[in-house]
């Protein structure tokens, strides 16, 4: 992997698709780009936000962490 650049959990929360533009989420200390993802619409996907680490959420989610290999890494959490 390049070098990434790294977010803090402020940073990252900023990318909420209200806040700013870019909807943003993070998993297991990597920051994903799910702005153009239709089930992440205002940041917003089922009860979860964007702009959040939802490594811990993922285990009440239907689907497995394989779902995150669709979107780009954009960054580091730190």
């Amino acid at each position: 992997m390049s070098s990434l650049t790294t977010y803090t959990k402020q940073q990252l929360a900023l990318r909420n698709g209200q806040d700013k533009p870019q909807i943003w989420v993070a998993y297991k200390g990597l920051i994903y780009e799910v702005t153009e993802s239709r089930l992440w619409r205002n940041g917003k996907h089922y009860e979860h936000w964007a702009g959040q680490d939802l490594t811990e959420e993922l285990a009440d989610a239907p689907h497995t962490e394989t779902v995150f290999e669709k979107f780009t890494v954009i960054g580091v959490l730190i």
